[in-house]
C-alpha cells in the first residue's frame, strides 16, 4: 500500500476531525441475469407470491427501524419503506413474472425502469431514483436469503467510505463505530450530509476522488475544511489532536443570548413527539420548524382528522407555554405522496409542492388546519401556523386568511423563494412573521440541485448572493413594522453562519438539539455590533469560500471548542 500522502478535496457538512482506517461500503448485489426464467418445478403465482412476501418483508423492516428512530431518520426510512410497498412497483413485476421471468429479474427490470423515468426527470426526482435502486436492491437479497446492502461490521471504529448512502442506510449509521464518512457524490443537503449533521458525524460530501480509498488505508478526515487526506503525517495528527481535545462546550443552558444580552432564542426543528421532548431536554426554547410531513408519510391515503389532532397535541404537549412553529404539508419534489402529488411532473423542483398542492387538491390544506386548530385548543403552546413555497404577496395574504378562518391566531410563510424575499415587505403586510427556508433559498438562488454533489460549491448558505437575500428579508420586516423573521434551515446550525444570520437582522434560530450547546456557545462571544460587521464581511465577499474564511478568522472560539 502506497504511503505517498494525497489529499481529496469535498465539502465539509458536519465538524470534526479525526484519524482511522478506512471501509467501504460492501459491493452493492449482484444484477440477476436478464430475462431469467421461472424455477424450475415453480408457476408465476407461486412465484408473484413469493415476490410479494419479499417486498412485504423489506417494507416491514424499514417500518420497524423508522419506529425506533426519531426526527431525519424517521421521515426517510417511512418514506423508503412507502417505495418498498409501492403498488405500481409490484403490479409491474408481476406482469413480467406472469409472462415467465423469475421473481428478481422482474423486481430488478420494473425497478431499473422506474429508476430511469425518475433519472430523466431531474432534480429531486433523480434524487428518488437511488432510494428505488437501494429498495431492489434489499428485495432481492430478500429473495435470495443474502443480507441486505448496509453498513460493514466491524469491531474497531472506521471511517466510512462510499459513492454516496442510501436513505436507510445512513438513518441507520452507529456513531460509536463510524468516526466519520466520505462521499464521491452527495451534496450539502442530502440524506447523507442531514443525518451526519444530526447524528454529529463528521462528514465529507462530493469529495472527488476518494473512490481510490480502499480498505485499511488510514485516512484524516475533516469535516471542517472538507478534506480527506491519506498517509496523515504529524501536521494531521496535531488538528486531530487539537480536536480531540477541544474544550468541552457548555451545556445549553436554555437562553440564547449574545454577548451583550441581545436576545436570540434558539429553537428546535422537530419531525414528531418524541423529537420534541428530545428537543424539549435539551434546552431549545420552542420549536421553529415542526415538519408535519411525518404524519403522512408512508401511507396510502391521507391521515384522519383525529390521527393528525393527535401527532401535534404530541409535540404541543412537550413545549407546553413556548412557541411551535408548525409548516403545514410540504408534500412535492423529494417527498412524493402518493394519494396527492403528481410524479409525472417534468420538473416537481419547480413544480405543485408545498402550499402549491392545495390548489391541485382542494380541501387538504383547510383539513390540516383545522386539526392543528383543534391541537393547539387541546394543549397550552402557543402555535404559530406557516406555508411552505410562498412566492408572492397574494399566497402569503391568502395563506394568512386561511389560518385566521381555522380559529389559529398567528400566520406566517417560509421564505425559499427569491421572489419571497425581494418581496418580503409586502409579504409581511399581510401576515404575520416569516421563517428563511435556507436550504431551498440556496437551491433556487443558485440554480443549483441540493442533492447534486457536482453542485455543492454553488449549493451553500454561505453564498453571498443567499446572504443578500436574507438581508433583504430582514430589511423588509422592519419596513412592515419589524415583524419577526427566523431561520430554520440547515444554516442555523453552523456557529459561524448563525452569528452571520444575527448580524443581517434574523431574530430566532432553529436547528437540530444537536447544534444548540455550539451556537449559543459561540453566539455568547460576540455583541450585536461584533455581528452586524462581520455580516458586513460576508455580504463583501466574492464567494462562498471567501465569506466563510473572513468570518470564522473573526470567531476564535471555533478553534476552542473544535468547530
Amino acid at each position: 500500500m502506497s504511503t505517498q500522502q494525497v489529499s481529496y478535496h469535498g465539502v465539509g457538512v458536519s465538524a470534526g476531525r479525526v484519524i482511522g482506517p478506512v471501509l467501504r461500503m460492501p459491493d452493492p448485489i449482484a444484477a440477476p441475469s436478464d430475462g431469467a426464467p421461472l424455477p424450475e418445478g415453480s408457476t408465476a403465482q407461486a412465484e408473484i407470491e413469493r415476490l410479494t412476501a419479499a417486498t412485504q418483508s423489506v417494507a416491514a423492516q424499514l417500518k420497524a427501524r423508522a419506529a425506533t428512530a426519531t426526527g431525519d431518520a424517521q421521515g426517510v426510512l417511512k418514506a423508503t419503506a412507502l417505495m418498498a410497498s409501492d403498488r405500481t412497483l409490484l403490479k409491474s413485476a408481476s406482469t413480467l413474472v406472469s409472462g415467465g421471468t423469475c421473481a428478481e429479474s422482474a423486481i430488478w427490470e420494473a425497478a431499473d425502469a422506474v429508476a430511469t423515468q425518475l433519472a430523466a426527470l431531474g432534480g429531486y426526482m433523480a434524487e428518488r431514483a437511488g432510494d428505488v435502486l437501494d429498495v431492489r436492491a434489499r428485495i432481492v437479497a430478500e429473495l435470495r436469503g443474502v443480507p441486505a446492502p448496509g453498513i460493514p461490521d466491524s469491531q474497531e471504529p472506521f471511517v466510512l467510505a462510499a459513492a454516496d448512502l442510501a436513505p436507510a442506510d445512513t438513518a441507520t449509521l452507529d456513531p460509536a463505530k463510524v468516526l466519520a464518512l466520505v462521499t464521491s457524490d452527495g451534496g450539502p443537503q442530502s440524506h447523507t450530509a442531514i443525518i451526519a449533521r444530526s447524528l454529529g458525524l463528521p462528514a465529507i460530501v462530493a469529495a472527488t476522488g476518494t473512490t481510490a480509498l480502499r480498505d485499511g488505508m488510514q485516512v484524516f478526515a475533516d469535516g471542517i475544511s472538507g478534506t480527506v487526506t491519506t498517509n496523515p503525517g504529524a501536521e494531521q495528527e496535531h488538528l486531530a489532536a487539537t480536536y480531540a481535545n477541544r474544550e468541552p462546550l457548555p451545556d445549553f443552558d436554555g437562553h440564547g443570548v449574545l454577548a451583550d444580552g441581545h436576545p436570540v432564542p434558539l429553537l428546535a426543528n422537530v419531525g414528531g413527539g418524541k423529537d420534541a421532548q428530545a428537543a424539549a431536554a435539551a434546552g431549545a426554547q420552542g420549536v421553529g420548524l415542526l415538519r408535519t410531513e411525518f404524519c403522512f408519510l408512508g401511507r396510502d391515503a391521507e391521515p384522519t382528522h383525529e390521527e393528525q389532532v393527535q401527532a401535534y397535541g404530541a409535540v404541543f404537549e412537550a413545549f407546553a407555554g413556548k412557541k411551535v412553529v408548525v409548516r403545514t404539508l410540504d408534500a412535492g419534489a423529494d417527498k412524493p405522496l402518493p394519494f396527492l402529488t403528481d410524479t409525472t411532473e417534468p420538473n416537481p423542483a419547480l413544480g405543485v409542492r408545498g402550499y402549491r398542492t392545495d390548489a391541485a387538491s382542494p380541501g387538504v390544506l383547510a383539513r390540516q388546519l383545522a386539526a392543528i386548530a383543534q391541537a393547539a385548543a387541546e394543549h397550552q403552546a402557543e402555535v404559530w401556523t406557516m406555508a411552505p413555497m410562498i412566492s408572492t404577496p397574494a399566497e402569503a395574504g391568502a395563506f394568512a386568511a386561511m389560518v385566521s378562518a381555522a380559529g389559529l391566531p398567528t400566520g406566517g410563510t417560509m421564505i425559499e423563494v427569491p421572489s419571497a424575499a425581494v418581496l418580503a415587505g409586502g409579504i409581511l403586510s399581510r401576515c404575520d412573521f416569516v421563517s428563511l427556508g435556507t436550504n431551498d433559498l440556496t437551491q433556487y438562488t443558485m440554480a443549483a440541485d441540493r442533492q447534486l454533489g457536482a453542485m455543492a460549491e454553488l449549493n451553500d448558505p454561505w453564498q453571498p448572493a443567499v446572504l443578500h437575500l436574507v438581508k433583504a428579508t430582514a430589511e423588509g420586516a422592519l419596513d412592515a413594522g419589524g415583524k419577526p423573521v427566523g431561520v430554520c434551515g440547515e444554516a442555523a446550525a453552523d456557529p459561524a453562519l448563525a452569528v452571520v444570520l444575527v448580524g443581517l437582522g434574523v431574530n430566532t434560530l432553529s436547528m437540530n438539539k444537536r447544534a444548540l450547546p455550539p451556537v449559543a456557545a459561540v453566539l455568547r462571544t460576540v455583541d450585536l455590533p461584533a455581528a452586524q460587521r462581520l455580516a458586513a464581511l460576508a455580504l463583501e465577499a466574492d464567494s462562498a469560500s471567501e465569506a466563510r474564511r473572513l468570518v470564522r478568522a473573526e470567531l476564535p472560539e471555533l478553534d476552542r471548542f473544535g468547530l
